[in-house]
């Protein structure tokens, strides 16, 4: 096992792994930068390193300074949490090369999935249903538009690189498509430094449902059921739960079986997630991986009793996995929504300032996880994610009604949050029976 790993994040995230890794008696550096210093999760590590000014390209995402720091540290692995250089192939090689190991999957699985493209053509590899659109990037604007027809209108517009809803368009028409390739292209090379796209059916109002996958070095790979995370706005989720509700059994077993046999495919082990759609008629289709710990993974953890962070560290350290498909639980019901720093009246628009009042509610069923205190100062230079509750009940309707008071109990000032749009959101009848879809917030509330 490692004696002393790096965090290669920030934020919630970072103090996620740094809680896990004192637990398993493993000490931590943290990395910072100018934007971060001072803030208060950096004194649980045992050392914390500046890696440069506050843009993310100067610091977090700069791979030579966070090997730096990894070598000062004298660390034996680095974990990269999410987004930033999380699922960056070329950052896990470099690792690897260093004689530092990388807390996460073999780049080359890495590279095979984190493309769009490629991970689509390993789908249907490995015979899991893909939605209908082109064999590859789509370069060719007359190309493009006999497609669309052919597959038929509307079609999704989607970067091969990325994700979060950048470089993404719904087209309905030709005039529409041509326009949308080049700013969906633009945005993506903005984005991503990739400005390749290609074309999908577009699914009309449906589910976002994806699988959570466990692998070890030794090859033994299982999933850890489902997470439901339909509650979307603009592409970025906002309530995530498990087990997905009003997903027959049939569906679960095979949307679940198909998550595993498309890792094995690319020679996966960590943790990971497939996503997929799911139509009306309760017919799955894959649109990628995400090769990283996610978000919402305290959901998974509710249900099935296990530590994803500590889970990725002992594979990563070459430990086989000590349990076994069949005896994966699904506990209950677990519901975890984001708290972002946004004002869901004003478009969404970030509100950074300082949080002048924080009352965090508690009680039977309720997790925070949150590197935020009252004083912190969110700043506008990075996700305006501060917090995410999380309840677990024994059962969906109970888990609704604890989610509710916790939501209740909550009290922010000094920024605006998504809470008051999140109260809506569980007080809603669909969503008490479960009849959501990924348009559910643009439809009821206008993007309100």
């Amino acid at each position: 096992m490692f004696q002393r790993i790096l965090i290669a994040n920030r934020g919630e995230i970072a103090l996620r792994v740094i809680r896990a890794a004192r637990e398993m008696g493993i000490e931590t550096v943290a990395v910072f930068s100018e934007a971060d210093r001072g803030a208060h999760y950096l004194s649980l590590a045992d050392e914390a390193i500046c890696i440069g000014p506050a843009p993310a390209s100067e610091s977090y995402l700069k791979i030579d300074r966070i090997i730096s720091a990894a070598e000062i540290g004298n660390v034996q692995a680095i974990h990269p949490g999410y987004g930033f250089l999380s699922e960056n192939s070329h950052f896990a090689e470099v690792c690897r090369s260093s004689n530092i190991e990388f807390i996460g999957p073999p780049h080359e699985a890495m590279a095979k999935v984190g493309d769009k493209v490629s991970a689509r053509e390993l789908a249907m590899k490995a015979k899991v249903p893909v939605v209908p659109g082109s064999d590859g990037l789509v370069t060719e604007e007359n190309a493009a538009v006999a497609l669309a027809n052919k597959i038929g209108y509307p079609v999704l517009i989607k970067a091969t690189a990325g994700g979060g809803g950048k470089g993404m368009r719904v087209v309905r028409n030709d005039i529409a498509l041509k326009a949308g390739l080049k700013a969906a292209a633009q945005e993506a090379d903005k984005a991503f430094k990739n400005a390749g796209v290609y074309l999908e059916k577009y699914i009309e109002r449906p589910r976002h449902v994806e699988v959570q996958v466990l692998g070890d070095q030794q090859g033994n790979l299982l999933h850890l059921w489902e997470r439901d995370c339909s509650m979307q706005r603009r592409h970025q989720k906002l309530v995530e739960e498990s087990p997905a509700p009003n997903l027959p059994t049939n569906v679960r077993r095979n949307i679940c079986d198909a998550a595993v046999r498309l890792c094995k495919t690319a020679g996966y082990y960590s943790a990971g997630t497939c996503e997929f759609l799911v139509d009306q008629d309760n017919n799955f289709y894959f649109i990628e991986v995400n090769a990283r710990i996610q978000v919402e993974h305290p959901v998974t953890e509710l249900v099935t009793n296990l530590d994803l962070i500590k889970q990725q560290i002992r594979v990563a350290a070459g430990e086989s996995l000590d349990i076994r498909q069949k005896a994966v639980p699904q506990i209950g019901s677990a519901i975890e929504v984001r708290i972002n720093a946004e004002d869901p009246d004003n478009d969404y628009r970030p509100s950074p300032g300082r949080i002048t009042k924080l009352r965090v509610p508690g009680g039977p069923g309720v997790r925070w996880d949150s590197h935020v205190h009252e004083g912190y100062i969110v700043g506008p230079n990075y996700d305006s994610l501060i917090g995410k509750l999380i309840v677990h009940r024994d059962s969906r309707n109970e888990s609704i009604k604890t989610m509710r008071r916790a939501l209740a109990e909550f009290d922010v000032e000094g920024i605006r949050t998504t809470i008051p749009l999140l109260r809506k959101i569980l007080a809603h009848p669909d969503f008490a029976d479960g009849r959501v879809d990924t348009t559910f917030v643009e439809r009821t509330w206008s993007g309100k």
